[in-house]
């Protein structure tokens, strides 16, 4: 994977080399000189989305009703407020 870095002047004035630079690796993309956005082709943004799922994803996949699961059950107490 290469990695690209490119300041927002060189982005504006070459999208092509970006996008291409993109098919390889990420593309930072600075704004003077910081770090401000990235580029990534859409399978690589794909292919990092999936791996985060929710947990109603998660309970919504199939033979769900499969895995045992069984969190302990928590008990919160409260206590009176203090106001002096």
């Amino acid at each position: 994977m290469t990695i690209t870095t490119l300041s927002s002047r060189e982005l504006n004035q070459d999208v092509t080399r970006a996008k291409r630079a993109a098919n390889s690796g990420p593309v930072f993309i600075t704004d003077r000189g910081k770090p401000a956005h990235v580029l990534l082709s859409i399978e690589e943004y794909q292919r990092l989305t999936r791996q985060r799922r929710n947990i109603a994803d998660s309970l919504a996949m199939p033979d769900v009703a499969d895995i045992e699961f069984e969190p302990p059950r928590v008990t919160i107490g409260t206590q009176p407020a203090d106001f002096s």
